[in-house]
């Protein structure tokens, strides 16, 4: 078979013009498949990987966070069932459901940012492994990068994860009442880093989760007023008892008053014997913030029985009975 040439008018063969051959196409093709095709694809494989797995626990996580705040707690965020069901007065407020609604979006969106962290962490991880790039030097400066941190922010990181354990059991959550030591007044918002109370002057504090050693909650489930009314020493004291069931008994029949109390208010007796007066106890179970109310009613009604079965009031600082 005859081989043609291209020449020029000199008869020289033509050399600019010269294609490559396909042998030498497929030896390129075949040395540089990896870089051009095999780890692209490895990269765009690992990338929508991480993407669709993200999106997928996302979604997830934001149906537990929807069913929770609806009230539908699955069964695997038991840890989030309300301490304080069952009292209606609370839904009606839409205590309830806030508090409710803003742990079940703080655990989410911590859920969220722990999920995206760790999916990022590993196919990173990956891309790396596609690249031969040894992993060894990178676990070890990312440790010490950690250990730096985590001395530096160790109040931060404190503070994080005792919220994090306040929210999922359940100590007090937005409308609460509670004493955490150094400040006293009602829940405002829950953080995971602070939480915000209002006392009873306005004043609004910030108190650090990290630095609450301990929480009293007076809005659990039911509170219990406290009473403690002196008499003069020379008082009759069953006649004073009678006065003060009297009172109870009365405001227990009042229907205004009767969705507050949980039990008729009992009289226990006489709880302390002093020089100039007798103190008498009498104690009250109500529901949750509604404690203050009723012991201000109660105190107005013992006052007025006491001063109609003629009993006097042991007065402070004073030497002997007082009318």
């Amino acid at each position: 078979m005859a081989v043609l040439a291209a020449v020029d008018h000199s008869g020289n063969p033509l050399t600019g013009s010269v294609r490559p051959e396909p042998a030498a196409l497929r030896g390129f093709w075949h040395e540089h498949t990896g870089v051009l095709i095999v780890k692209p694809l490895q990269l765009l494989t690992i990338l929508l990987v991480a993407l669709v797995v993200r999106m997928l626990a996302h979604r997830w996580i934001n149906r537990l966070s929807a069913a929770s705040a609806d009230g539908r707690v699955p069964a695997i965020l038991s840890p989030l069932t309300e301490r304080a069901g069952g009292l209606q007065f609370w839904e009606s407020a839409g205590l309830v459901s806030e508090r409710r609604k803003q742990r079940a979006d703080t655990i989410a969106s911590v859920l969220r940012s722990a999920v995206s962290f760790l999916i990022f962490i590993t196919a990173f991880l990956l891309v790396l492994q596609v690249f031969g790039i040894s992993l060894a030097p990178f676990v070890a400066g990312t440790s010490l990068v950690c250990v730096a941190v985590g001395f530096g922010a160790q109040n931060i990181v404190k503070d994080f994860l005792s919220g994090m354990f306040m929210m999922l059991e359940d100590q007090y959550g937005v409308g609460d009442v509670i004493d955490v030591k150094e400040a006293t007044g009602t829940v405002e918002a829950v953080g995971l880093r602070t939480t915000r109370l209002r006392d009873v002057e306005g004043v609004a504090w910030y108190v650090r989760n990290g630095e609450i050693v301990r929480v009293g909650n007076m809005s659990q489930q039911y509170a219990q007023v406290v009473l403690d009314i002196a008499v003069g020493i020379g008082e009759d004291v069953p006649a004073a008892l009678a006065a003060i069931s009297r009172a109870g008994a009365e405001l227990y029949a009042d229907e205004r008053w009767l969705p507050c109390l949980l039990a008729e208010p009992q009289v226990l007796g006489i709880e302390q014997l002093g020089r100039t007066e007798t103190v008498l106890r009498l104690v009250a179970r109500v529901k949750p913030l509604e404690q203050w109310r009723v012991a201000r009613e109660l105190r107005a009604r013992i006052r007025a029985t006491l001063d109609s079965a003629g009993v006097g009031h042991a007065l402070p600082g004073s030497d002997g009975p007082g009318n």
